[in-house]
């Protein structure tokens, strides 16, 4: 089994070469508006943008940055296929302008753009990030009225387009199975909080990359294609930053597209990938671990038996849907130039 996954390099993102209804699933985490480290990438794309922020018109901004992100939107409705799902992280700011400190609604601004458009949206996850001090506040210390509640989580936006996929054909259905997960991973993944995840610390990375990037840990992306694609299938991040979410695709045995216009991302998503073959193989069995330890735990502690059984492992599971699951691993990744890469699998 191959996958290609295909990273375009360009001055603004446009998805003019991507096909109508061609994308299965999208995952990505746009540049926020009204936080600073991206001021700058919103003022590139519309110098109006730079204006309001100097003449202290907080709110002009603000709408000209949404409008900037809202032709992206309207052009991943285009390229998704009906019955294919949309994840947004993005985060709410807070900012002070022309001396009034207050909250910029990214979440909602998004949510109702993206309704109108004609996106099902369904119940969203709340990511804790855990990334600021409990003792963290903003205002003026303990005086009532003068301090303000902190900013410690983000939302991922689950967004549909059209009716519920389904599997028709004998080859879906398998398609289907193949790509399952198991019965502990669900109660988990399928939360509507997050709060095992933490934000990726980038001391790493260079200072250019890291001033404006927000890039979030390999485990959200990773969830969100197990949870809403199948193997095989195409994911496409319009805003693609340090590749976490092409990361994510290779590890998990499906096509990727990304978008980036931020050309010092070039060398960094290069060497992340020369390693992702470990990394990724590390993962799944580290999954396949953890269900071992889960299956042991129930049967010493809860004596529990077990019906079914996975097929390929020869391990109990919980439920029918889960005899079918097989992980690919992975053999090679190849590097084609003009960002293009091709990962090779085997399935034992």
């Amino acid at each position: 089994m191959e996958t290609k996954h295909k990273i375009y390099l360009k001055n603004s993102v446009n998805l003019d070469e991507i096909a109508d209804e061609s994308i299965d699933l999208m995952v990505t985490s746009p540049p926020y508006p009204m936080i600073e480290m991206w001021d700058d990438i919103f003022s590139l794309q519309n110098p109006l943008i730079r204006d309001a922020l100097h003449g202290k018109r907080g709110d002009l901004a603000y709408d000209l940055m949404q409008k900037e992100l809202e032709t992206i939107w309207k052009q991943v409705y285009r390229v998704l296929k009906n019955g294919a799902f949309a994840c947004i992280n993005i985060g709410d700011a807070t900012r002070k302008v022309d001396d009034e400190f207050q909250l910029y609604p990214n979440y909602s601004r998004v949510l109702n753009y993206c309704m109108d458009l004609g996106f099902f949206p369904l119940p969203e996850i709340l990511w804790k990030k855990q990334t600021n001090a409990p003792n963290k506040f903003l205002g003026s210390g303990m005086l009532p009225g003068g301090a303000y509640v902190t900013l410690e989580h983000e939302f991922i936006l689950i967004l549909r387009k059209g009716s519920k996929r389904e599997s028709k054909t004998e080859d879906e259905k398998l398609k289907r199975l193949q790509s399952a997960f198991f019965w502990e991973e669900r109660n988990i993944w399928f939360s509507d909080i997050w709060d095992d995840l933490k934000g990726t610390k980038q001391n790493n990375i260079d200072s250019k990359i890291r001033e404006r990037s927000g890039a979030f840990p390999f485990e959200l992306p990773y969830r969100l294609i197990n949870m809403f694609s199948l193997k095989g299938e195409k994911v496409l991040d319009p805003f693609l930053g340090t590749g976490t979410t092409i990361a994510a695709a290779m590890a998990t045995a499906r096509e990727s597209i990304g978008f980036e216009i931020d050309t010092n991302f070039k060398e960094l998503y290069e060497e992340r990938f020369k390693d992702i073959v470990a990394f990724s193989n590390e993962i799944i069995q580290n999954r396949l671990n953890n269900h071992r330890i889960f299956i042991e735990n129930e049967r010493q502690k809860k004596k529990r038996t077990f019906r079914h059984s996975n097929k390929k492992y020869g391990f109990p599971v919980v439920t029918k849907q889960e005899t079918e699951i097989t992980f690919d691993l992975l053999t090679k990744i190849t590097n084609q130039g003009n960002g293009q890469f091709k990962v090779t699998y085997s399935d034992s």
